[in-house]
């Protein structure tokens, strides 16, 4: 086996385990208000999204071109076809694919460990955009397909799906004032389970499909396949099946804070923002922008607290995730920079294989950090709907998204989490 199908292996098995964290992450986008309202229990629904993740792969392949074709810029290599030889910068490129895919598994695990719902998506560009920044400096990264199809779209999209579902909330609840409130959520739980169906569906439709377009790109750079060429099926099952196994986990920590944390949530609140999140995400698929679904549930979410008189919002909360989505691109980013520069340092003194290795070493050892940090303050199903204590402003309380910031800058590849500030009274 030659050097370049090694790193070739190591890349797809490095994106495969990016969906899984984009499928435990993102759970929460479709089925944290059905759990916090009770129209599913929290294993009925992480199955069920498991399911329609897997089905919703299938739907449409027009984002996996986005991401193939719209982050780096592969006029910026001389990629050779499939049959061809492989050629030199071949490596190279794999190396940017690679050192990206840090970046995104980074901020993936770290804003789980703080049960902050940022957006995969974005982790993943942003990843994406420092390796290739690193490896062939402004002219590797497409600019423009960046700003028209990933940061307008990510800016813009929170205040629609807020905007849609605070309407919506608001016509439901005029239109059933009559209605008793027991009776009126009991109707609406039903409806729920429906509309959370959709954004499951939705997210498979979108999300699976990023990694889809990662591994294409590896592929062409490996001189696997033809830029112009379809996807090939194995890589559209194997993403499939990897962000299905990631939803089945559950990513209690993010689906906590979206179903207690942000509103105090009611049945016919859940409703309308699944519905609205739903149509939004699946507008946007089919038309191959790679909307996060992250930021249109949310967004959904706190437009029903909005939309709905008297409800409960914790402004907290929802600045601590804007601030999230601000610092996702730069700080995945820097993680995608550092870990290529890494890479690329030990390659000069030995291979890119070996630079690879060391790379993937430190990735699993920052991953077990954060898991083992998530034990000292486990959530699971067993307490992913108990109260919110009013002061806390993430799941784990010792840790903020400021100190994020400062680790993933300091420490980006090798340490996952930074000292634990005094915990919140309780």
């Amino acid at each position: 086996m030659t050097a370049t199908l090694i790193i070739l292996a190591i890349v797809i098995v490095t994106a495969l385990a990016f969906d899984f964290t984009n499928g435990f992450h993102d759970t929460a986008n479709a089925m944290a208000t059905s759990i916090a309202t009770g129209a599913l229990k929290p294993f009925t629904a992480v199955a069920i999204s498991a399911a329609l993740n897997l089905v919703g792969a299938f739907l449409s392949v027009h984002v996996a071109a986005t991401v193939a074709k719209g982050i780096v810029n592969l006029d910026s290599y001389d990629i050779s076809t499939a049959g061809g030889s492989v050629p030199v910068d071949g490596e190279a490129l794999l190396m940017v694919v690679f050192t990206g895919l840090i970046g995104g598994i980074f901020w993936n695990l770290f804003t789980w460990l703080l049960g902050m719902p940022s957006s995969s998506s974005h982790a993943l560009f942003g990843g994406l955009i420092g390796a290739a920044f690193a490896a062939m400096g402004t002219a590797g990264v497409a600019w423009s397909s960046i700003a028209g199809k990933i940061i307008i779209p990510a800016l813009v999209s929170p205040f629609i799906a807020a905007f849609v579902s605070a309407c919506g909330t608001f016509m439901v609840y005029w239109i059933t004032n009559t209605i008793p409130h027991r009776v009126k959520n009991e109707h609406f739980r039903h409806g729920q389970i429906v509309t959370a169906c959709l954004v499951s569906l939705a997210h498979g439709a979108g999300d699976a499909q990023k990694t889809m377009g990662v591994i294409f790109l590896a592929l062409v750079a490996a001189g696997e396949a033809n830029p112009d060429a379809r996807l090939p099926t194995w890589v559209i099952f194997g993403c499939a099946i990897a962000i299905a196994a990631g939803t089945l986990s559950g990513g209690w920590r993010v689906i906590r804070t979206l179903g207690k944390g942000l509103v105090e949530i009611e049945s016919p609140q859940g409703m309308a923002a699944e519905a609205s999140s739903a149509a939004i995400i699946l507008t946007s698929a089919a038309g191959g922008m790679a909307l996060s679904t992250t930021h249109v549930s949310t967004g959904s979410i706190l437009g029903t607290g909005i939309g709905r008189k008297g409800a409960q919002v914790r402004w907290g909360v929802a600045m601590r995730m804007a601030a999230a989505w601000l610092i996702t691109l730069p700080c995945a980013a820097i993680v995608g920079f550092l870990s290529w520069w890494i890479a690329n340092g030990v390659s000069s003194f030995s291979s890119t294989v070996v630079g690879a290795i060391v790379d993937f070493i430190l990735l699993i050892a920052m991953a077990t950090v954060i898991v083992i940090r998530s034990h000292m303050n486990p959530v699971d199903a067993s307490n992913v709907n108990d109260d919110w204590d009013s002061n806390a402003e993430t799941v784990d309380s010792s840790i903020t998204v400021e100190q994020a910031a400062a680790s993933t800058t300091l420490q980006p590849v090798a340490v996952g989490v930074t000292e634990p500030a005094p915990a919140a009274e309780k």
